[in-house]
């Protein structure tokens, strides 16, 4: 871990406290040119400032901008960040239950349903149950939610699952790596940072990366010509967690601010999306150069068949990761996903 959190520690926490004004600084998990970090940045940062009358304002950092993304909960507990909005999935090798909270690869058919499974499906409760397992009283898990249904890049054409055969795909280590090996894929794993000169080269042949517009804007599809999209597999839930000290430094009204908050963002996040991607999308088909790609039902539907084998294997690697499944299914059965 960098230096710089060994050395701040002991001097301030994050949560800046000049007169009334509480300063929150979140690491967020998007690079800094990417369509989703400038939107909340420019739309959404100002006015947690308006909906606590300058109580409380919020600073963003982009991705590995202050530590390593795999680090920012020990940033976080020691006040060097307040907090993050983190991809969950970044944190699966402390426990296999990150993983299935942080993406159940191929479960849900929209971005949609995981925000409710979130905020209303038992998604928060989970999250924060397995945080306090991991670093007991250390964070408090403010919500959860996805944004898009990522879009997968590539520069060769994937028509179906047999066509994912020996593709080298950038994908994260844990459940999303075990859903691509069973189609016969070949998993490699890799900053983000990395992804446009590795399939530039020919390093990996494809990439789990982000939603259509944010591959787009980070320039992606200058090589990867084959995108797919709708996407097939990953809805990556981002998580908006505090240092629990500063949480409850906070008055209720300011808590209440702060959660209503993150929901209408990444609410308003999502939508923005979707409408990008669309008119993106739409913007590439007109202009000839690259080839969106469309599963069928049947192909998406083998898939899910694949993607259900990695669920239980993972959930069979602790008794968290098993818990995290059961909370998953719980939900998906309560809105017709699965049957009861």
């Amino acid at each position: 871990m960098k230096r710089m959190i060994l050395t701040a520690a002991a001097v301030s926490l994050a949560a800046t406290v000049a007169s009334s004004e509480t300063v929150l600084k979140i690491q967020s998990s998007a690079q800094s040119g990417a369509y989703e970090y400038s939107y909340l940045e420019d739309e959404w940062g100002k006015r947690l400032s308006a909906m606590t009358g300058g109580e409380v304002t919020v600073e963003f950092f982009p991705i590995n901008a202050i530590v390593d993304r795999n680090e920012t909960p020990e940033a976080v507990m020691a006040g060097v960040l307040s907090g993050d909005l983190n991809s969950v999935a970044y944190f699966t090798g402390r426990n296999p239950a990150f993983a299935i909270m942080g993406d159940l690869i191929a479960g849900y058919d929209s971005p949609e349903q995981v925000q409710t499974f979130c905020r209303h499906g038992g998604g928060r409760e989970a999250l924060q149950e397995l945080w306090d397992s991991v670093l007991p009283d250390a964070m408090h898990v403010v919500g959860c939610g996805a944004v898009s249904k990522e879009a997968l890049v590539s520069t060769v054409e994937i028509r179906g699952v047999a066509d994912l055969e020996g593709v080298k795909i950038r994908s994260p280590s844990g459940l999303a790596a075990t859903v691509f090996q069973k189609a016969g894929a070949a998993p490699v794993s890799m900053s983000i940072s990395d992804v446009f000169t590795s399939l530039e080269k020919g390093v990996i042949d494809a990439a789990d990366a982000s939603a259509y517009i944010n591959n787009s804007t980070s320039g992606f599809h200058q090589v990867a010509k084959y995108p797919l999209y709708p996407g097939i597999h990953s809805m990556a839930v981002r998580q908006f967690v505090l240092n629990k000290g500063v949480w409850e430094g906070m008055s209720d009204d300011q808590k209440l601010a702060v959660e209503t908050w993150f929901y209408a963002a990444y609410d308003d996040l999502r939508r923005q999306l979707d409408l990008q991607d669309k008119q993106q999308v739409q913007a590439d088909q007109a202009a000839g150069d690259i080839t969106v790609v469309d599963w069928s039902q049947e192909e998406r539907d083998k898939f899910r068949v694949l993607a259900t084998e990695a669920w239980e294997e993972t959930a069979a690697k602790s008794p968290e990761a098993r818990k995290a499944l059961d909370a998953h299914y719980d939900f998906m059965k309560k809105i017709g996903l699965l049957k009861p």
